[in-house]
């Protein structure tokens, strides 16, 4: 589905207003004219152009060249007959989407060299009338000639963008996926074998307690020893799992400021005391994405992240002096707002948000360092 900025074009550096004048133009430079037919026809020229131009972006097929060409063909005769030099610089955006290379290419130089001619007939013939115009000609003129090459870079780089964005999550699958992989290789070797070790041990143990009893009290014994062994190798490598750091996620998130060219502020203690690897991973997930939405989001120039932890709860907060949230969207919808207060909740802690010239968010998890250092003296 096509959208107005097909007609309108959009990311030319040129604003939006300033475009639909180059619309309402064509209508003042047509009703100088004395003749009704000129008049009449002038209209008919403008209305054949813009249905063109919406044709030729709807088109799939080479009919967009026999568009183009009814446009380059009407652009050149309201040059002529009625000064009107514009509609060239609604072509020039047009031919910069033009993918296929040769397309462009030929394009480009047709409709360059055709408006140049253009214009310098119209100088010979309607000199003194095109005179107080002139400045915005040239303009014009130099927008045909660099324009069609802006939208192709730029159209360029965003395929590019959208193309790393998509390796980047599938990055981010496969290392989900060898994690398991990971994660379920250890398990089996950990496991497997005392597993094994353990169901043949008892299928003897229960055979020799009526023959003999001393040999089947051995066998239960080696039993209980290798489920004390494989359950040491799960807690080990479990412990080994670990899980990401506040203090490890500030320097990743310094990095990435960096990288995005923001200044970055920090105030508090980079490390929590005795905080549950658990509460800790699920404040490094909320702090990570805070950031990263204000790298994607915001046009901040500086971020501040605050770390407060007292008896009662563990306080984060980021600010930034970016743009803020759009008026009238809901507080935890997009940028993986909700995501982060499912998070929260699962630890009992809040997300709160403040936007106003720029983003506050206050994370707070409760406080468990007193009732772990109970269940640790009994």
């Amino acid at each position: 589905m096509q959208n107005w900025y097909h007609i309108i074009p959009k990311n030319t550096g040129i604003s939006s207003y300033v475009w639909i004048i180059f619309c309402l133009l064509p209508f003042f430079f047509i009703f100088r004219s004395s003749s009704v037919i000129e008049i009449t026809v002038g209209i008919f020229v403008i209305l054949l152009f813009f249905l063109s131009y919406r044709l030729s972006f709807i088109s799939n097929s080479k009919l967009v060249y026999l568009w183009v060409s009814i446009e380059m063909s009407i652009s050149i005769v309201m040059t002529i007959l009625f000064g009107y030099v514009y509609f060239s610089l609604f072509l020039a955006f047009f031919i910069g989407n033009i993918a296929n290379k040769a397309g462009f290419l030929s394009l480009y130089i047709v409709h360059l060299t055709t408006t140049i001619a253009a214009t310098v007939i119209i100088f010979f013939t309607n000199n003194e009338s095109l005179f107080p115009q002139l400045p915005f000609i040239f303009v014009c003129v130099l927008g045909v000639a660099l324009l069609p090459f802006t939208i192709r870079y730029r159209n360029k780089q965003h395929r590019l963008e959208e193309q790393l964005e998509n390796a980047n999550e599938k990055i981010s699958q496969l290392m989900v996926i060898e994690e398991r992989e990971r994660i379920a290789r250890d398990l089996h070797d950990t496991l497997g074998q005392k597993l094994s070790m353990i169901g043949l041990k008892s299928d003897l143990a229960r055979k020799l307690i009526p023959v003999k009893p001393e040999a089947a009290i051995n066998e239960i014994h080696d039993i209980r020893q290798t489920a004390r062994t494989a359950l040491k190798e799960v807690r080990e490598m479990v412990s080994n799992m670990r899980g990401a750091k506040v203090e490890d996620e500030l320097l990743r998130v310094q990095q990435l400021l960096s990288a995005a060219e923001m200044e970055f502020r920090f105030e508090g203690k980079q490390a929590l005391d005795h905080t549950p690897l658990l509460v800790e991973n699920v404040l490094s997930m909320c702090l990570k994405e805070a950031v990263t939405n204000i790298v994607k989001h915001s046009n901040a120039t500086w971020c501040r992240v605050i770390i407060k932890q007292s008896l009662n709860e563990v306080f984060i907060q980021v600010e930034d002096n970016g743009e803020g949230m759009p008026k009238g969207a809901s507080s935890f919808k997009g940028n993986g707002l909700q995501g982060m207060r499912e998070r929260l909740e699962f630890v009992n802690g809040s997300l709160e948000i403040q936007s106003n010239n720029g983003t506050i968010l206050n994370i707070r998890v409760p406080n468990v360092v007193q009732q772990n250092e109970q269940e640790g003296s009994v």
